[in-house]
């Protein structure tokens, strides 16, 4: 069986790392979010349309960083349940505005509380300067690699 040598090892790859603290994230507050009947794409829109109420599906999944046909799924879940509402935008007719019902922010609340939770406590493993710097180096990975996003 053929061989190729990488020049960088897989086990010396940021990307890889990055996917697996990312996978872990989604785990864990997936596990937390799924006694409210929610997973976490369910609740980042929630979340979302919490701060940007009356949104399109289409702005929320930009916001979200998925495709509208993704989020459309997650809407009509969402939609279903009674967690948002759909109103016609009076400026496009055919564009459906989208806010959190009462029952959608009660439940948001519950939920973000366990979310929440979960971040502070991967938070917690860092003192002040290593969060911070890790904030930081975050940050500064998201710039590089989306130099050339548009092109």
């Amino acid at each position: 069986m053929p061989t190729t040598e990488s020049e960088l090892p897989f086990d010396q790859r940021l990307g890889s790392l990055i996917k697996q603290a990312e996978q872990a994230l989604i785990a864990e507050k997936n596990r937390v979010l799924r006694p409210f009947g929610l997973t976490v794409p369910q609740y980042s829109a929630l979340l979302l349309l919490a701060e940007n109420p009356n949104v399109s599906g289409a702005r929320l999944a930009r916001i979200c960083g998925v495709t509208a046909q993704a989020m459309n799924g997650v809407i009509s879940l969402l939609d279903q349940r009674g967690l948002i509402s759909r109103t016609s935008s009076p400026d496009h007719a055919k564009v459906l505005l989208l806010r959190l019902t009462r029952t959608g922010a009660a439940l948001l609340r519950k939920a973000d509380r366990e979310a929440v939770a979960v971040e502070r406590r991967l938070m917690g493993s860092f003192g002040d300067r290593e969060l911070a710097a890790f904030r930081r180096q975050l940050a500064t990975a998201v710039a590089v690699l989306s130099e050339h996003a548009d092109s």
